[in-house]
């Protein structure tokens, strides 16, 4: 499963409407363990980018990205097929880093979850083309 960098703010201390991984901590979330995610290495630099934005600490987010080394398996975003898919997807997404996220889960054939728009928007367009489910926050949630 792969996770937008939404789901990561809440390491720099940002406040997120879906703490994902604290949900997933808490046994929250079905048949979903922190060994089954995946993150693009993409999604620790826009995490740099928005938590300067932002004014959080620099070692803070030093600190966060130890956390995801740590835990999570990282996926380098400048692998051939995921700059190809990435290339690709230009019609359908503009910003590329969303692109780049979105081409990791497609190219390892993962689940990709995130409350982006413009992701969601195109969710059932990209499951058809590639067999890759979009999933949201509240549809991974224990009913």
């Amino acid at each position: 499963m792969i996770l937008d960098t939404t789901y990561l703010l809440p390491l720099v201390q940002v406040k997120v409407k879906h703490d994902l991984l604290r949900a997933i901590a808490e046994g929250r979330v079905r048949g979903i363990d922190f060994d089954k995610v995946k993150v693009s290495l993409i999604s620790l630099f826009e995490l740099q980018a928005k938590a300067s934005k932002l004014g959080v600490d620099p070692m803070r987010v030093y600190r966060a990205i130890s956390v995801v080394y740590r835990n999570f398996e990282v996926i380098p975003f400048y692998e051939k097929d995921i700059i190809v898919v990435a290339h690709g997807l230009r019609g359908l997404l503009r910003d590329y880093i969303d692109r780049v996220i979105l081409a990791t889960a497609i190219t390892l054939k993962e689940p990709l979850v995130t409350e982006d728009r413009d992701i969601n928007r195109i969710a059932d367009n990209i499951q058809e083309k590639y067999g890759v489910p979009i999933l949201k926050y509240n549809s991974l949630l224990e009913q």
